[in-house]
């Protein structure tokens, strides 16, 4: 049975720029522009209602005008003599029908539509005209009305009453005005918001032209060029981009470069320990020396050919490690004594008085550089101290430095190989060295941003000694109050 092969993993496609800021200004432009719609309508009814209630107030007193009444109180009679062609003049072209409706206080019939709906409300507090009038919304014959209820007094030589009169209009008018105005507020939104969307098109499309130049003269640079991006003209808000895209081009060149330097520097020295070591072979074999005399060179050749691939690798893992990004925070006196406690056989075979003393060092970096840092330094002076000579070692903290002072009583060195040294492959003695030790210690404390120095220590003109000074910054003080937590401040022991 033959399997298929996964699936591969969907890709999403990168927003557009131009649809986002189309979404984020047209959508709530568009809510916005749906609601005041919504309200300009509603506004537009109230206002047109206001306008034809006063038309329904007029019919009423109209018909109000044609009332007659006999006798007084219960025994009240009133009689109404108006034809429904009276409101023809109050009907708006034709469009709406007028119905009216007069009774009494018990609702009894005087004239008019017997069908239209009673009115059973109430007078507001304060009627919006000087009347006892009330203005609602009704049905009448399957259609949606609007009504006006008018009491009104009616007198006369013969009687006095009240009357109820109702006038009812078919709502066509209204809402044929009111939709003609939303259309036209709906056609003057539309416009408004092909306006802005052109708008923003246009803008997007200007505004990210810089963006694809940019682009552009990137994917027309040759392989290989890591020159820094030259955009003066760019907007404000790219300058940052390219400021960081810059950053990491230097990085990237810089390591590179590193990397370069490293396979050139390994295939350079790693040829001549494996050339001396083919030649000692041979040699072997072919009988020109003792088989233990030949095992033993070739063992040395293997030794410094192992001492020189272990350094390089050092030397590689220290750019390694500068490239990563907030180190802990590192106790160097534990780092110091523990490498101090590694090397002690090699202290005891040389006979060395060695001595060692510690403040509490908290140090902004990762454990493995502040351990290689002080491994090639004691290494260096133990190999150089005089046997049964003097080897001090100290650290001190002055609440803004730490400061590794390694004090041998060798013969020194000079002040041009004093600074030779700090090279690569620049060994005092290239039959002891490979030249890699110091070197890798500047690396280290360059990363740290510290600094390191070769001084001849005289008196009356005479050299006593040679002091390796190492100078890194403290961590900070909440740093190491954390990282200095439970040890004393100012260990100290000889040995």
């Amino acid at each position: 049975m033959t399997r298929k092969p996964p699936a591969a993993p969907h890709t999403p496609r990168p927003h557009s720029l131009r649809r986002r800021l189309l979404l984020g200004i047209l959508l709530p432009v568009v809510v916005f522009i749906t609601y005041n719609t919504i309200s300009a309508y509603q506004q537009t009814l109230a206002s047109l209602n206001t306008a034809y209630d006063r038309t329904l107030l007029a019919s009423a007193k109209s018909i109000s005008e044609q009332l007659d009444v006999t006798g007084y109180e219960e025994a009240a009679h009133l009689r109404a003599i108006v034809p429904y062609s009276a409101l023809e003049a109050f009907e708006a072209d034709n469009k709406s029908r007028m119905y009216y409706r007069v009774s009494n206080l018990q609702g009894e019939l005087i004239s008019g539509f017997d069908e239209l709906p009673l009115w059973k409300g109430t007078i507001p507090a304060r009627p919006p005209y000087a009347a006892l009038v009330d203005f609602y919304d009704d049905t009448f014959r399957g259609l949606p009305v609007r009504v006006a209820v008018l009491l009104q007094p009616v007198a006369s030589s013969t009687g006095r009453a009240m009357a109820v009169i109702q006038v009812a209009e078919t709502l066509e008018v209204r809402e044929t005005l009111a939709l003609q105005n939303l259309r036209n507020t709906l056609l003057r939104q539309a416009l408004l918001i092909a306006v802005i969307g052109i708008t923003v098109v246009l803008v997007v499309q200007r505004a990210t032209q810089p963006v694809r130049q940019l682009s552009q003269e990137l994917q027309a640079r040759q392989e290989g060029d890591l020159s820094p991006i030259t955009a003066p003209a760019a907007p404000r808000e790219l300058q940052p981009l390219i400021e960081g895209t810059n950053e990491f081009l230097q990085r990237l060149r810089h390591l590179l470069r590193h990397q370069k330097r490293f396979v050139r520097d390994a295939s350079h020295q790693l040829r001549t320990p494996l050339a001396v070591l083919k030649t000692q072979v041979q040699s072997a074999l072919r009988g020109d020396m003792p088989a233990e005399q030949a095992l033993h060179e070739i063992r040395d050749t293997v030794d410094r050919a192992t001492q020189l691939a272990n350094q390089m690798l050092a030397l590689a893992k220290v750019e390694q490690l500068r490239q990563q990004s907030a180190p802990p925070v590192t106790r160097f006196d534990e780092i110091l004594r523990g490498v101090a406690l590694e090397i002690s056989p090699l202290i005891a075979q040389r006979d060395l008085d060695f001595g060692i003393h510690t403040d509490a060092a908290p140090i902004v970096a990762h454990e493995w550089m502040l351990r290689e840092l002080t491994r090639n330094l004691l290494h260096n002076a133990v190999r150089h101290a005089p046997p049964g000579s003097e080897l001090s070692v100290e650290l001190r903290a002055d609440g803004r430095h730490a400061a590794l002072t390694v004090s041998d009583h060798g013969p020194g060195i000079d002040d041009e190989l004093a600074l030779r040294l700090f090279q690569p492959f620049s060994a005092g003695d290239v039959r002891t060295g490979s030249g890699l030790g110091l070197a890798i210690c500047q690396e280290i404390v360059q990363a740290l941003g510290g600094s390191i120095a070769l001084t001849n220590r005289t008196q009356a003109g005479r050299v006593l000694g040679l002091d390796a000074v190492v100078r890194l910054p403290l961590a900070t003080s909440a740093d190491a109050t954390t990282g200095a937590a439970g040890m004393p401040e100012g260990a100290q022991s000889g040995a």
